[in-house]
């Protein structure tokens, strides 16, 4: 249920407003004075504050003044109730934060629209906050800050609850890793690690990807969402080879033994793409055949590969140089999947 807190210190004036607020179907919440309001306003969390102007003590303009420079109170709607009819009062009010003005006497029904209108408004506000919280949660830290930033200017152009859509999956894996972890002390392993997980997420990054996750040694990241980007193969693939280019530098800061390859598999196709996960823990991710077949093309990659699939393959219509890699076989699928290797020419 919605909460109104009403401000006036008059006790006949605060129960007609009470009343009011009742006749709506809305719980009231009353203050008698400014530092009284101020209180009930932290510990209620009203919807709406209706607050009186001429109180002793502290005038509504105050209270409004400093309800709008606490970050706790500053998102709650106040509309404010005045005998002081004149231009400049109202002004002052809107310009200290104020959402709406009536003044007195007014008529009970006209205020109730008001109360009305401002709920609704600040049910959307809150709605749209708490998309703008998710996709913070969700995508802060795997995407570039400014698509954050379009998503957050934009909520609807991502659906958290998922959608079937196309994408291209790419898998990237550390060869040797395994070998590597039998034979080096877990705090070392972890640090190495690390280090390629931060340069990979780089990478990523800069050429427009989203990462979904990490599993032990590999990566999954996703392209053409949560924004649209039509040339996602290529921007797959161009992660790939940026990576495979930067390699050489990034393995100046490590002995040879931590100098360790990373092979790719890519592919693209249709995928269920959103939040999934129980209420309380979600992750914004893909699922479907097209992430299997990623991840069987970079499973059979070895030396630095990067394999992309046939329907990888024709999107890029020869802006990548690739070459037939033969059939693979795809666990779980009836017949292979032609591969073709990526190289840099």
């Amino acid at each position: 249920m919605s909460r109104v807190l009403v401000v006036d210190d008059i006790y006949e004036s605060r129960r007609l407003l009470a009343d009011v607020v009742i006749a709506l179907g809305v719980e009231p919440v009353e203050a008698s004075n400014g530092p009284e309001a101020l209180a009930r306003a932290l510990d209620s969390h009203p919807d709406l504050i209706v607050l009186d102007v001429q109180m002793p003590g502290m005038s509504g303009f105050e209270v409004v003044e400093r309800l709008k420079h606490d970050p706790a109170t500053a998102s709650i709607p106040v509309l404010m109730l005045t005998a002081l009819a004149d231009v400049e009062h109202r002004v002052m009010g809107l310009k200290l934060g104020a959402d709406d003005y009536l003044t007195k006497p007014y008529n009970p029904r006209e205020l109730m629209a008001r109360i009305r209108a401002r709920l609704r408004q600040k049910e959307t506000a809150d709605d749209l906050r708490e998309q703008q919280r998710q996709i913070r949660a969700t995508f802060e830290r795997y995407v570039a800050p400014a698509v954050v930033e379009q998503l957050l200017a934009d909520p609807s152009q991502v659906a958290l609850g998922g959608r079937l859509q196309e994408i291209t999956v790419m898998f990237a894996d550390l060869e040797g890793y395994t070998g590597l972890s039998e034979q080096t002390p877990p705090e070392k392993l972890l640090s190495v690690l690390n280090a390629y997980h931060t340069m990979l997420v780089g990478v990523v990054r800069t050429n427009g990807g989203t990462v979904d996750k990490f599993m032990g040694d590999g990566m999954i990241a996703f392209y053409n969402t949560p924004l649209p980007q039509p040339n996602h193969p290529l921007l797959a693939v161009q992660t790939a080879l940026a990576i495979q280019r930067g390699l050489p530098a990034f393995h100046a800061d490590f002995a040879p033994e931590f100098r360790l390859g990373v092979n790719f598999g890519i592919h693209t196709g249709m995928a269920v793409v959103g939040n999934v996960g129980a209420p309380d823990l979600m992750n914004f991710t893909a699922v479907g055949d097209t992430v299997n077949i990623a991840a069987r093309l970079q499973d059979e990659s070895s030396g630095g590969q990067i394999l992309i699939s046939a329907a990888t393959f024709e999107r890029l219509e020869g802006q990548v140089a690739a070459r037939p890699a033969g059939m693979r076989q795809v666990k779980g699928r009836v017949g292979g999947i032609m591969a073709y290797a990526v190289h840099d020419d």
